[in-house]
Protein backbone atom coordinates (compact mmCIF):
# COMPACT_ATOMS: atom_id res chain seq x y z
CA UNK A 1 0.00 0.00 0.00
CA UNK A 2 1.04 4.13 -0.37
CA UNK A 3 0.21 5.24 2.66
CA UNK A 4 0.31 8.61 3.97
CA UNK A 5 1.03 9.88 7.44
CA UNK A 6 0.16 13.58 8.48
CA UNK A 7 2.09 14.73 11.71
CA UNK A 8 5.40 13.10 12.63
CA UNK A 9 5.32 13.86 16.50
CA UNK A 10 5.72 11.10 18.93
CA UNK A 11 2.61 8.13 17.44
CA UNK A 12 2.47 9.76 13.89
CA UNK A 13 6.72 8.87 13.54
CA UNK A 14 6.53 5.81 15.38
CA UNK A 15 3.40 4.77 13.01
CA UNK A 16 5.82 5.50 10.48
CA UNK A 17 9.11 3.91 11.47
CA UNK A 18 7.07 0.71 12.85
CA UNK A 19 5.16 0.45 9.32
CA UNK A 20 9.01 0.61 7.28
CA UNK A 21 10.06 -1.71 9.92
CA UNK A 22 7.22 -4.80 9.68
CA UNK A 23 6.04 -4.36 6.05
CA UNK A 24 6.72 -3.66 2.63
CA UNK A 25 4.56 -0.56 2.33
CA UNK A 26 5.49 2.72 1.02
CA UNK A 27 5.10 5.76 3.35
CA UNK A 28 4.73 9.37 2.71
CA UNK A 29 5.02 11.94 5.35
CA UNK A 30 3.89 15.39 5.79
CA UNK A 31 4.68 18.00 9.51
CA UNK A 32 4.41 21.50 9.78
CA UNK A 33 8.48 20.91 11.74
CA UNK A 34 10.34 20.75 8.33
CA UNK A 35 13.48 19.69 11.13
CA UNK A 36 11.01 16.73 12.13
CA UNK A 37 10.81 15.81 8.33
CA UNK A 38 13.81 15.86 7.57
CA UNK A 39 14.85 13.63 10.25
CA UNK A 40 12.29 11.27 9.40
CA UNK A 41 13.88 11.32 6.17
CA UNK A 42 16.94 10.80 7.02
CA UNK A 43 16.21 7.67 9.28
CA UNK A 44 14.44 6.06 6.73
CA UNK A 45 10.64 6.45 8.59
CA UNK A 46 9.68 7.87 5.21
CA UNK A 47 10.03 7.11 1.77
CA UNK A 48 9.68 10.74 0.83
CA UNK A 49 7.55 13.69 1.54
CA UNK A 50 3.67 13.91 0.88
CA UNK A 51 2.68 16.07 -1.32
CA UNK A 52 -0.34 14.17 -3.70
CA UNK A 53 -2.62 12.88 -2.31
CA UNK A 54 -4.22 10.94 -5.48
CA UNK A 55 -1.73 7.72 -5.19
CA UNK A 56 -3.00 7.45 -1.37
CA UNK A 57 -4.40 3.87 0.16
CA UNK A 58 -4.15 4.88 3.87
CA UNK A 59 -4.28 8.05 4.80
CA UNK A 60 -3.40 8.58 8.81
CA UNK A 61 -3.73 11.78 10.08
CA UNK A 62 -2.05 12.26 13.49
CA UNK A 63 -2.82 16.04 14.53
CA UNK A 64 -5.13 17.64 17.31
CA UNK A 65 -8.99 16.82 17.43
CA UNK A 66 -9.55 20.09 15.57
CA UNK A 67 -6.88 19.65 13.46
CA UNK A 68 -7.62 16.39 12.04
CA UNK A 69 -10.88 17.75 11.17
CA UNK A 70 -9.88 20.44 9.44
CA UNK A 71 -6.98 18.87 7.62
CA UNK A 72 -9.41 16.20 6.30
CA UNK A 73 -12.24 18.68 5.22
CA UNK A 74 -9.95 21.05 3.48
CA UNK A 75 -8.46 18.02 1.36
CA UNK A 76 -11.51 15.73 0.94
CA UNK A 77 -11.73 16.35 -2.11
CA UNK A 78 -8.34 15.59 -2.78
CA UNK A 79 -8.33 11.81 -1.33
CA UNK A 80 -9.16 9.12 -3.41
CA UNK A 81 -12.58 6.81 -3.54
CA UNK A 82 -11.95 4.04 -1.37
CA UNK A 83 -9.24 5.32 -0.02
CA UNK A 84 -8.90 4.30 3.99
CA UNK A 85 -8.63 7.97 6.39
CA UNK A 86 -7.87 7.34 9.66
CA UNK A 87 -7.17 9.44 12.89
CA UNK A 88 -5.03 8.66 16.39
CA UNK A 89 -6.76 11.25 18.08
CA UNK A 90 -8.00 10.37 21.73
CA UNK A 91 -11.60 11.58 21.41
CA UNK A 92 -13.72 10.32 18.58
CA UNK A 93 -17.09 11.23 18.66
CA UNK A 94 -16.36 15.20 18.08
CA UNK A 95 -14.54 13.72 14.81
CA UNK A 96 -16.57 11.09 13.88
CA UNK A 97 -19.58 13.17 13.83
CA UNK A 98 -18.14 15.16 11.12
CA UNK A 99 -16.03 12.96 9.03
CA UNK A 100 -18.79 9.79 8.83
CA UNK A 101 -21.02 11.78 6.97
CA UNK A 102 -18.35 13.69 4.80
CA UNK A 103 -17.02 10.28 3.81
CA UNK A 104 -19.97 8.92 2.71
CA UNK A 105 -20.27 12.12 0.48
CA UNK A 106 -16.95 12.10 -0.89
CA UNK A 107 -16.20 8.57 -1.43
CA UNK A 108 -13.54 7.66 0.53
CA UNK A 109 -13.51 5.31 4.11
CA UNK A 110 -12.98 6.79 7.92
CA UNK A 111 -12.22 4.69 10.62
CA UNK A 112 -11.81 6.30 13.55
CA UNK A 113 -8.71 5.06 15.63
CA UNK A 114 -6.82 5.66 18.57
CA UNK A 115 -3.63 3.85 19.03
CA UNK A 116 -3.87 2.70 23.61
CA UNK A 117 0.40 3.70 23.58
CA UNK A 118 2.42 6.68 24.48
CA UNK A 119 4.81 8.11 26.55
CA UNK A 120 5.33 11.13 28.58
CA UNK A 121 6.94 12.89 26.06
CA UNK A 122 6.16 14.62 22.66
CA UNK A 123 8.18 15.22 19.52
CA UNK A 124 9.20 12.99 16.71
CA UNK A 125 12.50 12.71 18.56
CA UNK A 126 10.95 10.14 20.84
CA UNK A 127 8.89 8.42 18.39
CA UNK A 128 10.22 4.50 18.24
CA UNK A 129 9.61 1.50 16.21
CA UNK A 130 8.41 -0.04 19.06
CA UNK A 131 5.99 2.04 20.86
CA UNK A 132 3.08 -0.24 19.82
CA UNK A 133 4.64 -3.45 20.76
CA UNK A 134 1.38 -6.09 22.91
CA UNK A 135 -0.68 -2.50 22.93
CA UNK A 136 -4.26 -2.22 21.89
CA UNK A 137 -5.77 -0.40 18.76
CA UNK A 138 -9.08 0.93 18.79
CA UNK A 139 -11.38 1.18 15.85
CA UNK A 140 -14.47 3.26 15.47
CA UNK A 141 -15.96 2.67 12.25
CA UNK A 142 -18.98 4.14 10.65
CA UNK A 143 -21.86 1.83 10.29
CA UNK A 144 -21.42 1.65 6.07
CA UNK A 145 -17.85 0.46 6.53
CA UNK A 146 -17.11 -2.59 4.87
CA UNK A 147 -15.44 -6.07 6.38
CA UNK A 148 -12.58 -6.07 3.83
CA UNK A 149 -11.66 -2.01 4.93
CA UNK A 150 -11.51 -3.29 8.81
CA UNK A 151 -9.75 -6.39 7.65
CA UNK A 152 -7.06 -3.75 5.76
CA UNK A 153 -6.63 -2.06 9.14
CA UNK A 154 -6.49 -5.06 11.32
CA UNK A 155 -3.73 -7.23 9.40
CA UNK A 156 -1.62 -3.59 9.18
CA UNK A 157 -1.73 -2.96 13.02
CA UNK A 158 -1.00 -6.19 13.87
CA UNK A 159 1.78 -6.38 12.12
CA UNK A 160 2.83 -3.18 13.44
CA UNK A 161 2.83 -4.63 16.84
CA UNK A 162 -0.98 -4.11 18.33
CA UNK A 163 -2.14 -7.18 19.98
CA UNK A 164 -5.06 -6.59 20.59
CA UNK A 165 -7.76 -4.74 18.15
CA UNK A 166 -10.48 -3.34 20.03
CA UNK A 167 -14.03 -1.95 18.10
CA UNK A 168 -16.53 0.04 19.71
CA UNK A 169 -18.76 3.25 18.86
CA UNK A 170 -18.03 6.80 19.10
CA UNK A 171 -20.00 7.00 22.14
CA UNK A 172 -18.32 3.93 23.94
CA UNK A 173 -14.99 4.98 23.10
CA UNK A 174 -15.53 8.46 24.67
CA UNK A 175 -16.99 7.55 27.81
CA UNK A 176 -13.94 4.46 28.89
CA UNK A 177 -11.40 7.07 27.67
CA UNK A 178 -12.71 9.93 30.23
CA UNK A 179 -11.49 6.89 33.05
CA UNK A 180 -8.65 5.02 31.36
CA UNK A 181 -6.98 8.00 30.27
CA UNK A 182 -7.98 11.28 30.86
CA UNK A 183 -9.06 11.23 34.47
CA UNK A 184 -5.54 9.63 34.70
CA UNK A 185 -4.00 12.79 33.78
CA UNK A 186 -6.08 15.02 35.71
CA UNK A 187 -5.18 13.09 39.00
CA UNK A 188 -1.88 12.93 37.63
CA UNK A 189 -1.61 16.95 37.15
CA UNK A 190 -3.22 17.36 40.72
CA UNK A 191 -1.11 15.16 43.16
CA UNK A 192 1.81 16.42 41.92
CA UNK A 193 1.11 19.91 42.93
CA UNK A 194 0.93 18.88 46.57
CA UNK A 195 4.14 21.18 48.31
CA UNK A 196 5.55 18.17 49.72
CA UNK A 197 6.38 16.62 45.80
CA UNK A 198 9.85 19.16 45.80
CA UNK A 199 10.74 17.38 48.33
CA UNK A 200 10.49 13.99 47.52
CA UNK A 201 13.69 12.63 46.76
CA UNK A 202 14.75 9.47 49.33
CA UNK A 203 10.96 8.91 50.35
CA UNK A 204 9.57 7.99 46.91
CA UNK A 205 9.77 4.21 45.25
CA UNK A 206 7.37 3.23 42.52
CA UNK A 207 4.04 4.67 43.96
CA UNK A 208 5.23 8.60 43.13
CA UNK A 209 7.09 7.81 40.20
CA UNK A 210 3.65 5.87 38.68
CA UNK A 211 1.34 8.36 40.25
CA UNK A 212 3.32 11.26 38.75
CA UNK A 213 4.34 10.02 35.04
CA UNK A 214 1.61 11.39 32.95
CA UNK A 215 1.64 14.75 34.49
CA UNK A 216 4.39 15.76 32.63
CA UNK A 217 1.83 16.23 29.58
CA UNK A 218 1.59 17.90 26.44
CA UNK A 219 -1.23 21.06 28.18
CA UNK A 220 -1.95 22.51 24.52
CA UNK A 221 -3.34 18.54 23.51
CA UNK A 222 -4.84 17.75 26.71
CA UNK A 223 -6.91 20.42 27.37
CA UNK A 224 -8.58 19.93 23.71
CA UNK A 225 -8.95 16.58 24.50
CA UNK A 226 -10.63 17.23 27.96
CA UNK A 227 -13.24 19.89 26.40
CA UNK A 228 -14.08 17.62 23.76
CA UNK A 229 -15.09 15.05 25.70
CA UNK A 230 -16.22 17.39 28.47
CA UNK A 231 -19.32 15.56 29.79
CA UNK A 232 -18.09 12.01 30.53
CA UNK A 233 -14.63 13.39 32.14
CA UNK A 234 -16.76 15.50 34.76
CA UNK A 235 -18.84 12.70 35.51
CA UNK A 236 -15.46 10.73 36.06
CA UNK A 237 -14.11 13.41 38.36
CA UNK A 238 -17.39 13.91 39.84
CA UNK A 239 -17.37 10.51 41.17
CA UNK A 240 -13.76 10.31 41.86
CA UNK A 241 -14.20 13.69 44.25
CA UNK A 242 -16.86 11.56 45.77
CA UNK A 243 -15.28 8.76 46.60
CA UNK A 244 -11.79 10.10 48.40
CA UNK A 245 -14.31 12.78 50.35
CA UNK A 246 -14.93 8.71 51.64
CA UNK A 247 -11.64 8.41 52.94
CA UNK A 248 -11.88 11.78 53.90
CA UNK A 249 -14.76 11.23 56.00
CA UNK A 250 -12.91 8.22 57.58
CA UNK A 251 -9.64 9.60 58.68
CA UNK A 252 -11.30 12.99 60.39
CA UNK A 253 -14.04 10.70 62.38
CA UNK A 254 -10.99 8.22 63.46
CA UNK A 255 -13.69 5.30 61.69
CA UNK A 256 -10.72 2.90 61.01
CA UNK A 257 -13.10 0.02 60.67
CA UNK A 258 -15.07 2.29 57.47
CA UNK A 259 -11.50 2.90 56.52
CA UNK A 260 -10.30 -0.70 56.49
CA UNK A 261 -13.72 -1.65 54.76
CA UNK A 262 -13.11 1.35 51.85
CA UNK A 263 -9.13 0.07 51.35
CA UNK A 264 -10.91 -3.98 50.68
CA UNK A 265 -13.60 -2.59 48.64
CA UNK A 266 -10.61 -1.39 46.45
CA UNK A 267 -8.61 -4.21 46.70
CA UNK A 268 -11.75 -6.49 45.65
CA UNK A 269 -12.49 -4.18 42.97
CA UNK A 270 -9.27 -3.98 41.47
CA UNK A 271 -8.94 -8.03 41.68
CA UNK A 272 -12.11 -8.10 39.57
CA UNK A 273 -10.92 -5.42 36.66
CA UNK A 274 -8.21 -7.61 36.49
CA UNK A 275 -9.82 -10.71 36.22
CA UNK A 276 -11.88 -9.60 33.39
CA UNK A 277 -9.36 -7.91 31.61
CA UNK A 278 -7.44 -10.93 31.58
CA UNK A 279 -10.57 -12.98 30.61
CA UNK A 280 -10.98 -10.46 27.74
CA UNK A 281 -7.32 -10.84 26.67
CA UNK A 282 -7.63 -14.77 26.19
Amino acid sequence: MNIGIVGLGLIGGSIAKAIKKNTNHRVYGSDINEESLRKAVLVGAIDGKLTDLSALDLLIVALYPSAIIRYVEENADKIPKKCIVTDTAGVKKVICDVLFPLAREKGFIYIGGHPMAGVEFSGFDHSREALFKNASMILVPDKTVTIAALETMKELFTAIGFTRIQFATPEEHDKMIALTSQLAHVLSSAYVKSPSALSHKGFSAGSFRDMTRVARLNEEMWTELFFDNKENLLTEIDGLIERLGEYKCALYENDAETMKQLLKEGRERKALADRKYDKNTD
